[in-house]
């Protein structure tokens, strides 16, 4: 499947979906609305809202719930680039200047601050608080995720485990509650939400993994930022732990490390990780992930929202943006 052929199929939806998101920005604060809007207007897939949509497919699917789950999902994802902008001293997203780069890092960092309020007033418009409570318990985990990475800027020395446990934090436990709240949302029953909240976290952990390995292998136009802009940022992702561990030029990526003077040596490292096993590494454990996210689904009938579901599945691995 590719992903088009999703957003054809729920076209309507997403229109309206898009609507909220632009009628969620309240116009009467100059500053705080040109710089959501802006924000808004650099578009993106939409994954969240698309995961929502059809985690709703599983029980009784009705759009003027599922809005109240899918718009605050997709606007607390935006709150956290804008932060993410900011920590990476990042100018560019998606071929665009970040907000940060447009306004400066204030502006910035209250617009992400403005947009995580707003999702949260938007989620209490559905008066079920175990919706709630997921949200808020994602967002503190969210949060613990970001003051990971950045405590982990250049930190060559974590292992497997750490990165994962960033990862998780990061992206994949928010994707996770997109198909787990979809399903609560529409009222389907609990083995069909657990099903779809497994689902969620392995498409979640796979899909960072790709974006990771993406840095490395995508062009500047695909990116829409510079190539290796992770590690020129000191965020050490899976490709180049890796090449740091077992690749063949892990001497001399370790001795630029060691004499801190990685920064002189930038695109060799670079250069070096492309080139590397590192990539071949992360993309099987990305890989692994998507097999356990289609057994995941395993148990559920066999309809159109399911086959969507493993298709979004294929994309992730199969993406070069």
């Amino acid at each position: 499947m590719k992903l088009v052929d999703l957003y054809v199929e729920l076209k309507g939806d997403m229109e309206t979906i898009e609507r909220e998101l632009e009628q969620s920005i309240d116009p009467r604060t100059r500053e705080l609305y040109q710089s959501s809007v802006h924000l808004l207007k650099a578009g993106g897939k939409r994954l969240r809202p698309i995961f929502v949509l059809l985690g709703g497919k599983w029980g009784e699917y009705d759009l003027e719930r599922l809005k109240h789950v899918a718009v605050p999902l997709e606007l607390i994802h935006m709150a956290t680039l804008v932060h993410d902008d900011v920590v990476d001293d990042a100018d560019k997203r998606r071929g665009r200047e970040t907000v940060r780069a447009k306004w400066d890092n204030r502006i910035a960092m209250y617009t992400g601050d403005y947009i995580f309020a707003r999702a949260l007033t938007i989620a209490t418009r559905l008066a079920d608080p175990r919706i709630h409570q997921i949200l808020s318990r994602a967002i503190v985990e969210m949060c613990k995720g970001e003051i990971e990475q950045v405590r982990d800027l250049n930190n060559w020395n974590q292992g497997l485990k750490h990165y994962l446990r960033r990862i998780k934090r990061k992206t994949a436990l928010l994707i996770a509650i997109s198909c787990q709240l979809g399903a609560i949302a529409s009222r389907a029953s609990e083995e069909r939400i657990r099903s779809l909240y497994q689902y969620g976290y392995n498409v979640g952990m796979a899909f960072q993994i790709a974006d990771d390995l993406l840095d490395f292998t995508a062009t500047e136009k695909q990116l829409g930022k510079p190539v290796g802009s992770d590690l020129r940022q000191g965020n050490i992702t899976l490709p180049a732990l890796y090449s740091l561990w077992f690749g063949r030029e892990r001497n001399r990526l370790r001795r630029w490390i060691e004499q801190d003077k990685l920064k002189d040596h930038l695109d060799e490292a670079i250069a070096l990780i492309r080139a590397g096993e590192g990539i071949a590494y992360a993309r099987a454990l990305a890989e692994r992930y998507l097999e356990r996210a289609k057994r995941a689904l395993a148990g559920l009938p066999d309809n159109s929202a399911k086959r969507s579901l493993l298709g979004i599945a294929d994309f992730i691995i199969e993406r070069n943006f």
